[in-house]
């Protein structure tokens, strides 16, 4: 039995660098509003064949409630494990950076990237590191509530488009990160897809509500797709998160707005429906609660002009409620405290 292990010990080590230097292209980011963490990222390597262990998401570490860490470029779970640490014993992203890049656990902090966003006091802060030993083209850009970083990159034009899909995005935290991903759906975007005729061969997406369990967030998405086979995994994967999530931007419109009126927003135990359309015992009207994947959390009818929901129950994060008005259905997101 030790052969066979020896053997593929030797072949592992034989793999070129550019093979091993996971990930590529990456963002982490927080939302001080709902208390939301997320994580996306994709890269060209080939998960299937050389990690069919690996799961897609495991550059990215979401602490609920706290932050987000994507851990990149010679990946070495060590040193995202002392990330993690370091972030629930209090430290700041720039704090967690510093002292990963003295006590680098392989020894060579120089061929690492991080990319961190945490809550300090309440208030999003960031930190991105990119060391010297990182496969070019590579950098980093830092936000308020962000950090995107990448190597191997076929220039600056795939992050700062990753920037700029980020912030143009006017939906929630996780529409906000897939747009960020759709910014580098460039063939070649990870120089070592060009022939793939791909961004990359694998990618994900991650967002923890405050209250999710670690390890288990509310949303996540994955697709690895194998080298040679010519899939743009950032499709894929936009098509699972739209089967999950939706980033419609529909509020209540000028022309409605003086019929409808959704408060307090944030809210804690309850919200009112105010209306200043004619309510009879004949024409109640729906309503749909739904959470941030989508899922209907709560149902019932509009029976009188002003109506107060009871949403104690639900959990923290994010909420939409859609009045199903035979008019002109009006819906709005609103934030559970």
């Amino acid at each position: 039995m030790k052969k066979p292990i020896t053997l593929l010990l030797v072949l592992f080590g034989l793999l070129p660098a550019r093979l091993l230097s996971q990930d590529t292209f990456s963002i982490v980011a927080v939302d001080s509003v709902t208390g939301e963490v997320g994580s996306a990222g994709a890269s060209c390597v080939d998960l299937l064949l050389f990690f069919p262990n690996y799961a897609v998401d495991f550059l990215g570490d979401l602490l609920p409630g706290q932050g987000a860490i994507n851990t990149q470029a010679s990946y070495n779970i060590t040193n995202q494990s002392n990330a993690r640490t370091r972030m629930l014993a209090g430290d700041t992203p720039q704090q967690i950076i510093t002292w990963l890049a003295a006590n680098d656990a392989g020894g060579n902090p120089n061929s690492r990237q991080y990319g961190i966003a945490a809550f300090v006091n309440g208030a999003p802060q960031t930190a991105g590191y990119t060391g010297t030993g990182t496969l070019n083209y590579k950098n980093h850009i830092t936000g308020p509530n962000y950090c995107i970083q990448g190597n191997i990159l076929l220039g600056q034009s795939i992050l700062d488009s990753m920037e700029a899909r980020f912030l143009n995005e006017p939906g929630d935290l996780a529409c906000k990160l897939m747009a960020a991903l759709q910014g580098a759906k460039v063939v070649g975007a990870d120089t070592r897809c060009a022939n793939n005729n791909s961004s990359s061969l694998f990618a994900f997406l991650k967002v923890s509500q405050p209250n999710d369990p670690y390890g288990s967030p509310s949303l996540l998405v994955t697709v690895k797709t194998p080298g040679g086979a010519q899939i743009e995994p950032i499709d894929s994967l936009q098509t699972l998160f739209n089967a999950q999530h939706s980033c419609s931007t529909t509020t209540i419109t000028e022309n409605n707005v003086s019929e409808w009126n959704i408060y307090p927003n944030p809210a804690n135990d309850y919200i009112t429906i105010t209306t200043n359309a004619k309510i009879t015992e004949a024409s109640n009207i729906p309503f749909i609660i739904r959470d941030a994947v989508g899922k209907i959390v709560l149902e019932g009818v509009v029976v009188e002009s002003i109506v107060n929901i009871d949403i104690n129950t639900l959990a923290n994060g994010v909420y939409s409620i859609t009045i199903e008005s035979t008019e002109l259905p009006v819906t709005q997101k609103f934030i559970k405290r």
